[in-house]
């Protein structure tokens, strides 16, 4: 089946040619740590098994990283307010040793290779379903203030009918986004936990003391959640108004047999069963980006992937949508129009169709970085052969930085190398913080436009550029600002 979606997506990327490739695309990957792939490891085995997935992931195209560091209201980074995350050291609230912290080691790792970081977190969990009570530090939310929190079958949540757990929530991201430089804050599907038949949510007696005006249960539930993504989202735009708030819902909204203007599925939905009014948070400016997990296939009885991204399209446009893809699921389904071939093709042609998706966030890292189903290779020589620079929020700024200054070619040991000094900026909106590299060989008419002549998205005021013997070639540098608007370039012509 691999060998014929190779000769099939050859084919197409034929067909399509280099530039039909979106030069604005999220190319994102997630990076858990729920499954446990960190613990018993040391830390330079975590490192080394890090560095060669976002080696892979770079060389794949992906341009974006989400990396879960808070699971159960712990913590994958140095923190005063949280205890060591098990996740991570086997132990909640033990010190990784030989001590490094992750999230500052991401953010450097990631930005070397030209990605943005997203810092995910899951707001509400207080306890995993895998942790005992046992195993819960005494620096644990649980233990510190138990009133803020209720149990629910195996887990322990932060109660989201308490306005004191959206302050704790938003204390904790404040000191992530202002001491670490993210590009991103993320959190995923986890609001009111998922339902468990027999079980009940325990918030009826404050639904009674506390109903701010509902009349019924679900609804204030709603409005906890919404005021408290609201809130979220203003907490990191206050700090840096650059940070990107996303959030990556269930992929289901609502059943049409439940709202006329739900998706024809038949599953859990977040309005109902999740008590996540994702609409409500896009066409009201709270989030900056929605990664809708369309984790099923093709042709899924209760829960068609055209179907629903069709759905997602049509009524989350407000925000930039990225769409969220399960690569196994994905490599392990054919394409119903093929059965030659995996669904990647299909999904990838689909998402080309869809005016307002602008991206995809693959689940998960590891899959993609192992070329589970030849995906992985099937991005990096076909759909994400040439880098990507993130799709515009002119919502959080429109205003382009200045040109690059002093460009200029150096020889060093290591070959030619483009050098350049950033613009200056006085205010955030003004200052660059990344820089795009274009290279057209002789006779190749300029367009920064075209996105296969982008040879780097990088951080650094340095590159090195491939050496043409006896060949005449023009360099374009541009920069970029914090989200992502570009300048004007400044040109190097250059005779080897």
């Amino acid at each position: 089946m691999y060998k014929n979606l190779i000769i099939f997506a050859m084919a197409l990327f034929l067909t399509l040619g280099a530039s039909a490739q979106n030069k604005r695309e999220f190319r994102g990957a997630w990076i858990q740590c729920v499954n446990g792939q960190f613990m018993g490891k040391s830390t330079q085995q975590i490192q080394t098994m890090l560095s060669k997935q976002l080696d892979e992931l770079e060389k794949d195209g992906v341009n974006a990283i989400i990396f879960q560091v808070r699971a159960e209201c712990d913590a994958l980074y140095e923190s005063q307010l949280e205890p060591w995350s098990k996740f991570l050291t086997g132990i909640q609230g033990q010190a990784p040793n030989p001590y490094w912290d992750p999230l500052a080691w991401m953010v450097e790792q990631c930005h070397k290779r030209g990605m943005e970081i997203h810092a995910w977190i899951n707001p509400y969990r207080a306890k995993h379903g895998s942790t005992s009570m046992s195993q819960v530090s005494k620096n644990s939310v649980v233990v510190k203030q138990p009133k803020l929190c209720f149990s629910y079958d195996n887990l322990v949540l932060l109660n989201p009918g308490l306005q004191e757990s959206a302050d704790y929530v938003c204390k904790v991201a404040a000191d992530i986004v202002s001491r670490y430089d993210v590009d991103g804050f993320h959190i995923d599907d986890y609001f009111y936990p998922y339902p468990v038949a027999g079980k009940q949510i325990p918030d009826q007696a404050l639904f009674q003391q506390n109903s701010h005006g509902y009349w019924k249960i679900g609804d204030w539930r709603r409005d906890n959640v919404s005021r408290f993504v609201k809130q979220l989202g203003e907490t990191i735009h206050h700090i840096k108004p650059w940070v990107k708030f996303g959030v990556s819902p269930f992929g289901i909204y609502r059943n049409k047999r439940n709202d006329p203007n739900g998706s024809e599925t038949n599953g859990l939905q977040n309005f109902d069963d999740l008590y996540a009014d994702v609409l409500l948070w896009v066409n009201n400016g709270w989030i900056d980006y929605c990664v809708p997990q369309l984790y099923w296939e093709i042709g899924h009885k209760a829960a068609d992937y055209k179907t629903l991204i069709t759905w997602w399209n049509k009524h989350a446009g407000k925000r930039p949508l990225f769409i969220g893809e399960d690569i196994e699921r994905t490599a392990k389904f054919a394409d119903p129009a093929n059965p030659r071939s995996h669904q990647l093709p299909a999904k990838h042609k689909l998402h080309q169709q869809m005016q307002n998706v602008k991206g995809t966030v693959l689940w998960y890292a590891q899959t993609a970085a192992d070329n589970v189903g030849n995906i992985g290779h099937t991005l990096r020589d076909f759909y994400w052969k040439y880098p990507a620079l993130p799709p515009l929020m002119t919502f959080l700024d429109n205003k382009s930085p200045k040109a690059v200054r002093s460009l200029k070619l150096k020889w060093t040991e290591q070959g030619p190398m483009l050098n350049w000094k950033a613009p200056k900026g006085k205010k955030w909106g003004d200052v660059a913080n990344r820089f795009v590299v274009y290279q057209f060989k002789e006779g190749e008419p300029v367009d920064l436009n075209d996105a296969s002549k982008i040879i780097k998205i990088t951080y650094d005021s340095n590159v090195k550029v491939p050496y043409i013997k006896d060949g005449k070639t023009t360099y374009i540098v541009t920069a970029l600002d914090r989200v992502g608007n570009e300048s004007k370039g400044k040109k190097k012509k250059i005779k080897f």
